[in-house]
């Protein structure tokens, strides 16, 4: 071959291997949209209708596919009248699912009622929804788009995540101040583990020997053993001089020596040393209730979605400084990045 030939061989070669474009995908509640953003231009680039009320945002394993969670339940909260909301619109409730290469909406998937946060199985063959208003968890099979089961779980069930191995999955009960353990096989509850004040998320160490459940009104994150399934810590986040904090959703440092809990209320990010099990510091003036939260794929900078302020910022890890706040509208509250 000749010197050219090898030469267009390796570009062609580096051009395959090289990652596709980082992208932040963030559901806004209000607005019925998926909004696709580009980090590095911090703007829009797209924005996508998928229903009612998107919240939960999960992606495929093989990056194919965004599912979220679309709600016929009116908008809820603080100081608002719930005695004056229109009816629920069931038929709007359903887990939609996005196609990554088209940035199309392309079909909706039972969710059961008011499906509100998910996670999918090793395989990715199922998805396991909390369902808060009827106080369980509906296991969706997605290529058969049918629920299999439905496993009571509690009052008002929230955060869900599948345990590394795969075995269990992990519900919080936000009334109930517990997490439930949750057979993937057998579909049916293994443990109740007491927990702070209104638990919203859990998020496993590496080795998933650990979880840490983020304690709303608690202010404080639970660590569980999962091996004994019993809480053996608790890490109390609060600061001289700051607002009181509430830990909302988190995610784990790449090389897993951290732990980053958006805060709501609090306006912060929570900067948790995993090994110490203590706060180590509060990034703080993040935006109006940060919810959803995601670590870009260098691990350098962290990606809010704060919906009071209708905005999204992109925070540098090391400085803990807000490098820009993207206007996005819609209420946004779920957050995702490609990997």
């Amino acid at each position: 071959m000749s010197r050219l030939g090898w030469f267009v061989l390796v570009v062609a070669f580096a051009g395959a291997c090289q990652k596709p474009q980082e992208l932040l995908y963030v559901s806004a509640e209000q607005s019925g949209e998926v909004l696709v953003i580009d980090p590095v231009k911090a703007a829009v680039v797209t924005r996508i209708a998928v229903g009612k009320r998107p919240r939960g945002l999960k992606l495929s394993g093989d990056g194919a596919q965004l599912f979220v969670a679309q709600s016929g339940s009116p908008r809820g909260g603080p100081n608002i009248d719930e005695s004056k909301l229109p009816p629920p619109d069931r038929a709007a409730d359903g887990i939609g699912v996005v196609d990554l290469r088209s940035h199309k909406y392309v079909r909706s998937l039972p969710g059961g009622q008011d499906p509100e946060t998910f996670d999918l199985t090793r395989d990715g063959r199922k998805l396991f929804v909390s369902n808060e208003e009827t106080a369980e968890l509906s296991v969706l099979d997605i290529a058969r788009a049918s629920i299999d089961k439905r496993v009571p779980i509690g009052g008002q069930p929230e955060g869900v995540t599948v345990r590394p191995d795969g075995k269990l999955v992990y519900v919080t009960s936000e009334e109930d101040d517990c997490v439930v353990a949750v057979d993937t096989a057998r579909l049916e509850p293994v443990a109740r583990i007491a927990t702070g004040k209104r638990p919203r998320s859990i998020i496993f160490a590496a080795d998933g020997t650990t979880a840490f459940v983020t304690n709303e009104l608690g202010a404080s994150l639970t660590v569980i053993d999962t091996r004994q399934q019993k809480a053996v810590a608790q890490i109390p986040i609060a600061t001289a001089g700051a607002p009181e904090q509430r830990p909302m959703s988190g995610v784990l440092a790449h090389d897993g020596k951290q732990l980053f809990v958006s805060t709501g209320r609090g306006e912060a990010i929570a900067v948790i040393d995993v090994a110490q099990r203590k706060l180590q510091r509060l990034i703080r003036g993040v935006g109006a209730r940060p919810w959803g939260l995601a670590l870009s794929r260098d691990g350098k900078r962290l990606y809010t979605a704060n919906g009071p302020s209708d905005d999204v910022s992109i925070v540098d890890v090391a400085s803990g400084s807000v490098q820009k706040r993207i206007k996005v509208g819609g209420l946004p509250w779920g957050l995702v990045a490609t990997p």
